[in-house]
């Protein structure tokens, strides 16, 4: 048991800490919020859907993802299509000369909704990685797994909301919030070229 714990917390660290467009929501309303708590919706959603992402994937859904061998390919495509999106609205952000929009209850769901949902990036690692990892265990030992994956979540989105509200204490102009914006950007847009290359390199495989 000790062990499906230890393995799902190191497993969800190493995912989560990389910079993405759900870390980045959930730092940007940290600091835009006048108070780390109006930022919670923000925090909610996000958790909430790792949470359900991880249970589906635990559930069973990676091994039916996974038979789809088409289905990688179109994956990888949206995927660096969304990348690069999200990374040209943050650049945009960057660039502005305002900081981060503070967004309303509604819009700040709505929003963590789309980047932790509908971004085939996050699906396909929290799938092969989280999903495919708890075959090893059985039973209640698999469910500990996936608990402490999640409790990760949790506790990483609350702790991004806090650190973005510190941020945005000392640093009142936003100077730094936009620095940040610009490379998180670039980063986005890092991870939607290693998106296409997967997928070309798929394709070649597929054309024999």
């Amino acid at each position: 048991m000790t062990e499906a714990i230890i393995h799902g917390m190191i497993l969800a660290i190493g995912l989560i800490l990389p910079l993405g467009a759900q870390n980045i929501f959930v730092f940007n309303q940290g600091a835009a919020q006048p108070a780390v708590l109006r930022a919670l919706p923000a925090v909610l959603t996000a958790a909430v859907c790792d949470t359900l992402l991880i249970t589906a994937s635990v559930g069973g859904i990676s091994l039916a993802v996974l038979a789809l061998k088409g289905l990688t390919p179109i994956l990888y495509g949206v995927g660096a299509v969304f990348l690069t999106v999200m990374g040209w609205k943050i650049w945009r952000g960057g660039f502005s000369g305002s900081q981060a929009a503070a967004l309303p209850p509604r819009g700040q769901a709505l929003y963590a909704l789309s980047v932790s949902l509908l971004n085939p990036h996050a699906l396909m690692d929290t799938v092969g990685v989280i999903g495919t990892s708890s075959l090893q265990y059985a039973g209640w030992e698999r469910w500990t797994f996936a608990g402490a994956a999640a409790l990760v979540s949790w506790a990483w989105f609350a702790a991004l909301a806090a650190a973005g509200r510190m941020l945005g204490a000392a640093d009142p102009s936003g100077r730094l919030l936009r620095c940040m914006n610009v490379i998180s950007a670039l980063l986005l847009w890092g991870m939607a070229v290693m998106m296409l290359l997967r997928l070309l390199r798929l394709l070649r495989l597929a054309a024999g």
